[in-house]
């Protein structure tokens, strides 16, 4: 059976792929958009219409949403798979997401329920996952010299967001900004639930895009207000970054911390930047050697689990994230993982499993397994077609 696979470059795109001819399918890959950037929607058409009129395929897969594509699999009457990874995905709010086509899963039941009624048949709910496979073999083919050179107390790998926050460029009246900047510190405050878009006005939204040069605006045939604009591609960005630099800061004064990012790390002097980590093959390694692996969660992810939760615990390594409000729907908190809820909790948190090396080993086993047995791409994929085609097995 052949799927055709319209790929961007995503970072889960060769373990879907994998996934997939491990499960017996024939992957028909177009990868153009991988080496050019500035292609536009219709260009991508041209591509790949009379590939996909040819009628080869069974269905169409992408990571996140092309309204494009979803346009053209619904005039020739072809399933379109899109699994998100990202968010924001502004593309949601394209008319296209009505199309009957489509088969959309969303990793944030905020978003679920958001973009669900828009076409109640075609969209679920479906967490990340990740590839055990890939993981153990890069892991164990590692040697002992290569693992103690990323072996350290506390990691972190990615951006700060300093240098992608479009909050950074608005130049807002005097009024506004201290509106932004006191809504920003209220939610630092708050985890597990993202207020921004219910507190802010429309008004507001509409003043904060006329200050902020060249700031995005919804294409003719999208349905995304310019709160839902500012608070989740503008405001929440800004507080994962202060999250971000605030938690790392702290931690660096205190304990041992590599982070592995291209970010501007000047401002935290005690922090050991080792640059960019490479994820197939780097990431892992780092994932498995690493004491404590931290995951700070985008503001932007409302309820649902980060790509890196799953990363680090199909790694084996231990992890203290931040709490989300989906964390209890697919983790024992305490058992796979660890969670805090304030600064001053992640420091306490810190401190006490780099004393109890035990615990804090047993916890990594249970995450570890955990992931094996419940949220590997195998398990994920089964689950996506079993929702796309319930009236038939794809697989027969």
């Amino acid at each position: 059976m052949k799927i055709f696979m319209y790929r961007y470059g995503s970072l889960c795109e060769p373990d879907v792929i994998s996934t997939f001819k491990r499960l017996g399918f024939n992957v028909d890959e177009e990868t153009s958009e991988i080496y050019n950037k500035n292609m536009l929607p219709s260009e991508c058409v041209q591509l790949v219409y009379h590939r996909l009129a040819q009628g080869d395929c069974s269905f169409v897969f992408t990571i996140n949403f092309f309204p494009w594509l979803s346009d053209v699999c619904n005039i020739l009457k072809l399933p379109y798979l899109s699994l998100i990874v990202d968010s924001p995905v502004l593309e949601l709010y394209s008319n296209s997401l009505r199309n009957s086509c489509n088969r959309i899963f969303l990793f944030d039941n905020e978003l679920y329920k958001e973009f669900a009624p828009k076409n109640p048949s075609c969209v679920f709910h479906m967490p990340l996952a990740t590839n055990c496979v890939r993981n153990d073999e890069v892991i164990n083919r590692t040697s002992d010299e290569t693992k103690e050179k990323y072996a350290c107390d506390i990691s972190f790998i990615g951006s700060t967001y300093e240098e992608k926050c479009p909050f950074n460029k608005a130049n807002l009246p005097e009024y506004e900004k201290g509106y932004a900047d006191a809504l920003i510190e209220a939610q630092l405050k708050v985890y597990g639930y993202n207020f921004i878009e219910n507190i802010i006005t429309d008004d507001f939204a509409d003043i904060f895009l006329q200050c902020t040069p060249d700031s995005y605006r919804f294409p003719k045939g999208y349905e995304g207000s310019n709160k839902a604009l500012v608070a989740q591609q503008y405001i929440s960005v800004k507080v994962a970054e202060q999250e971000r630099l605030r938690a790392l800061r702290m931690l660096s004064d205190s304990f041992n911390v590599d982070m592995y990012t291209g970010s501007d790390t000047s401002s935290m002097p005690n922090i050991h930047n080792r640059g960019f980590a490479k994820s197939l093959t780097e990431m892992p390694i780092i994932f498995s050697q690493s004491k404590i692996n931290l995951n700070i969660t985008a503001k932007s992810i409302r309820s649902g689990l980060s790509l890196r939760i799953f990363d680090v615990l199909g790694c084996g390594g231990f992890l203290i994230t931040n709490y989300q409000a989906e964390l209890p729907y697919f983790f024992e908190i305490g058992t796979d993982l660890v969670a805090y809820e304030s600064l001053e909790h992640l420091k306490e948190l810190c401190e006490y499993y780099l004393c109890h090396e035990e615990e804090r080993e047993s916890i990594a086993r249970s995450g570890y397994e955990k992931v094996k047995n419940m949220h590997t791409y195998d398990v994920r994929l089964l689950q996506m077609l079993e929702l796309a085609f319930p009236a038939n097995n794809i697989l027969m």
